[in-house]
């Protein structure tokens, strides 16, 4: 083994590269929590310098981790997913399954809302955009099934309901809202009318 290459698995090696990597993952986690704060006033084509001082972190550090600002938005696409999707099983845990099912609703409704500018985005033909509505289907897709199937089995939703036809329901009561605070109260009051629907037939337990 060369001197490089046993450097790299020495003990005394190790320590000086898991802060860089921590230092580097603090950077990453702080730039993109400003980017989601900034497009969600601003929309997706704030200034990046905006970005940068709003995490603490230089232009140059901003860019190196992120080359071009569809790299940016992307990221942080996939991080608010990632989120919205997790709150599925805590609140399966935490609430009875029609409960949990109504607080999802309204937790992806406020994710739709804060993504001012970035339908538009979606449909620019960035190729850096190109996965992101498979990868948004295949987070919420399952999560919301299972919501759906265990509110169904409590006899709280009817049966027939596919889980893309009421994200992809929902999605566009939103579009209408997003950046409008009149236009959010009304797709909210939508979306409850569009959750008494899947109430209606719902097949209660014990008949």
């Amino acid at each position: 083994m060369d001197d490089v290459t046993k450097h790299d698995f020495d003990g005394d090696g190790d320590a000086p590269k898991r802060r860089v990597r921590a230092d580097a993952q603090r950077n990453e986690d702080a730039v993109l929590e400003a980017a989601k704060a900034v497009f969600a006033t601003a929309g997706v084509d704030a200034p990046v310098r905006e970005i940068a001082t709003k995490a603490g972190v230089g232009v140059g550090t901003l860019y190196r981790r992120f080359p071009t600002r569809s790299d940016l938005v992307a990221a942080v696409f996939r991080r608010e997913v990632d989120a919205c999707a997790a709150t599925a099983e805590t609140l399966a845990m935490d609430y009875p399954p029609g409960e949990a099912l109504v607080r999802w609703l309204n937790r992806y409704t406020d994710f739709i809302a804060t993504k001012k500018g970035l339908a538009a985005a979606l449909h620019s033909g960035d190729p850096a955009f190109d996965a992101l509505p498979d990868y948004f289907r295949a987070k919420f897709e399952p999560v919301l099934m299972s919501l759906l199937e265990a509110a169904a089995a409590a006899g709280e939703v009817r049966r027939d309901i596919a889980a893309y036809d009421l994200l992809r329901a929902i999605g566009n009561l939103s579009v209408a809202g997003v950046g409008d605070e009149a236009g959010a109260a009304h797709t909210r009051s939508m979306v409850e009318l569009l959750v008494d629907g899947l109430r209606f037939g719902a097949v209660k337990v014990g008949r």
